[in-house]
Parts: C-alpha cells; structure tokens; sequence
C-alpha cells in the first residue's frame, strides 16, 4: 500500500514538473502577427483614461490596440528592450514597452518623431501603459 502511494506521488510529481518546464519555456508569439483590435492617437487614448478610468480599463485593457503619437523619449530597459513614451500634451503619456521576442528593425526613437505601434494595452499606471509593442510601418 505504501509502495503505490509513493508511486502514485512520484508519477504526479513527474507530470507537474513536466507541465511547470513547459509553461514556463512557451514563448509568447510575436505581436507582429497579432491583429489590433482598436485604432487610436496617443492623446485621445489617455484622455479616456484621465476622463473615466473604469470605461476605458473596459474598452482597452487586454486588447491589441494600435497607437499613434510623438516620441516625447526613448530608452532602453534593463534586458535591452526599447522603450518609447508617446506625448499626450499631459504631463504623463503612453508608455510602450517592445516586443522582446521580435526582432526590431528599428530601436532608436527621436524626439518629436511621428510613430505608430501596435501593443498590448496593460491599463493606466500614471502613464497608459502598452506592452509588447511593435512599430507598424
């Protein structure tokens, strides 16, 4: 009896650890192929949050939505990852995180540039955040 309970619980052990290796390597796919589901400016983006955090956390949050605005600066995360923040004419803006299992063409950003991005829209965190971001050419 107690030898198929150790059994039994090393069989389980095996198959969650096999699940846990497996979740855990699974990339995430490229947003580039990814299809917006909302199309819409910088400033009218943060301008629904500011208005009514709640209906726009509804509309945007969780969606593919395609962004367009002036690069008002660009960094670079810690891993490498771009990172460019689109002008609102607010003191806060869209931040834009990059895609980190794309290959950019373009990684660099200067102020004052015309860009649209394609991204996950993650909510409003004193900046409207969008992570996985691409450039939509």
């Amino acid at each position: 009896m107690l030898k198929k309970i150790v059994l039994l619980l090393l069989a389980a052990g095996l198959i969650g650890g096999s699940v846990a290796y497996y979740l855990w390597t699974k990339k995430v796919p490229s947003m580039a192929g990814e299809k917006s589901e909302l199309v819409t400016s910088a400033e009218q983006l943060f301008t629904e949050f500011a208005n009514d955090e709640t209906a726009a956390t509804t509309k945007y949050v969780g969606k593919i939505v395609t962004v367009s605005g002036k690069v008002r600066e660009s960094s670079k995360m810690e891993d490498g990852t771009p990172k460019v923040l689109l002008e609102t004419g607010s003191d806060f803006g869209v931040s834009c995180e990059f895609d980190p299992n794309t290959k950019h063409a373009h990684t660099n950003f200067q102020p004052g540039t015309m860009l649209t991005l394609k991204g996950e829209c993650a909510g409003l965190n004193l900046d409207v955040q969008l992570a996985r971001c691409v450039v939509v050419e």
